[in-house]
């Protein structure tokens, strides 16, 4: 392209006024310098009003940050044609190279900044976590190191630097780093797979295999905090909550059934028990009747007739205190009604 330009000059009217190659590699800098200015009066005229009608920032942006790279990248076209006609082997026609090679790098990571920022933008307003506030940074950081890395080697196939034995070195360090941080990464991966399964949210009430309970604090990038009853915070790696079991309170809803069980004697009348313990239950205005509340005779126990009291709450906060409570009315309603509640027994029989 460079070479059929130069070519057009020659041909032109009075060519033998531009023969000196220094008055030719001028006019094609200057050529350049009015193309990169008719360029950016195109962009202000009509590009730049072309993507303020439509509803979306992302062409907005773009146009504004890639402005002034795509001006400097034009006039960089045009040092190359008036170095390329000066002298078709040199250092400057590599500087020149290069820092093309540099501008073009540097449109293409500002593109796909502008885009990931817009799509992080999108992403975070569905979510109620921090963890996406500490993933995007990371990863507009990750696409300008890949980018970099892509540029230097650029430079250095432009420069005629054999880059094979780089890449052998950079595969072992790669490696070896992989293996140093295979857990740090295990509990980012894991972090990811929670943000994006919804697995929880901050605020929600979960238990971890059974043995931990508590309240969600905060998803982090390596970990996530819990914060107990006893008003303790518990850390565990985001790699451990991506493969456990994890029982999520609050989902579909906050609203729980809570279970209180009890035991009576033997010889009492079954649907007694069930008469005034249902009273109880409908009694107490914090306990839904939608599910209705049940009595369930559970078993014949060694020394009582086991029962289960169950009702459901409206959030999972009044769960244990409403235990608590019902447990306490449950054992004066059973004395009131003269409903025995039997201590462990055992009959020993003597053979003479």
């Amino acid at each position: 392209m460079i070479e059929e330009i130069i070519n057009w000059v020659n041909s032109l009217p009075y060519a033998y006024y531009l023969q000196n190659k220094y008055v030719v590699s001028v006019l094609i800098l200057i050529g350049a310098i009015i193309l990169a200015k008719v360029i950016m009066f195109i962009f202000k005229k009509y590009i730049e009003r072309l993507a303020k009608k439509t509803k979306n920032t992302v062409d907005d942006m773009i146009v504004e940050k890639t402005e002034k790279p795509i001006f400097f990248l034009i006039i960089a076209l045009g040092l190359k044609g008036a170095v390329y006609n000066i002298t078709t082997h040199s250092i400057a026609n590599k500087l020149v190279d290069s820092l093309m090679a540099l501008l073009f790098i540097f449109i293409i990571v500002r593109i796909i900044d502008i885009v990931v920022e817009a799509w992080a933008i999108t992403f975070a307003k569905k979510t109620k976590t921090s963890l996406d506030d500490t993933l995007m940074p990371l990863a507009h950081k990750a696409v300008r190191v890949i980018f970099i890395i892509v540029a230097l080697m650029w430079i250095l196939s432009i420069w005629e630097i054999n880059i094979t034995p780089y890449l052998a070195g950079a595969g072992i360090a790669g490696l070896v780093l992989g293996m140093a941080l295979q857990d740090t990464m295990k509990n980012v991966f894991g972090g990811i797979t929670l943000i994006l399964d919804k697995t929880f949210k901050e605020g929600d009430k979960v238990s971890i295999d059974e043995t931990t309970i508590g309240t969600v604090h905060e998803i982090g990038l390596r970990s996530t905090k819990l914060v107990t009853f006893d008003n303790e915070v518990i850390y565990v790696p985001n790699g451990y909550l991506a493969n456990t079991k994890v029982q999520n309170y609050t989902r579909p809803s906050p609203k729980v059934r809570v279970k209180v069980q009890f035991g009576v004697e033997y010889g009492t009348q079954v649907e007694k028990v069930k008469k005034t313990i249902i009273a109880v239950l409908k009694q107490d205005k914090g306990i839904l009747s939608d599910p209705e509340p049940a009595v369930q005779f559970l078993a014949m126990g060694d020394s009582s007739l086991n029962f289960q009291a169950a009702f459901w709450v409206d959030n999972w906060n009044d769960s244990y205190s409403k235990k608590l409570a019902v447990t306490e009315a449950i054992y004066d309603a059973l004395n009131k009604t003269k409903i025995g509640i039997p201590f462990p027994t055992r009959t020993v029989y003597i053979k003479k």
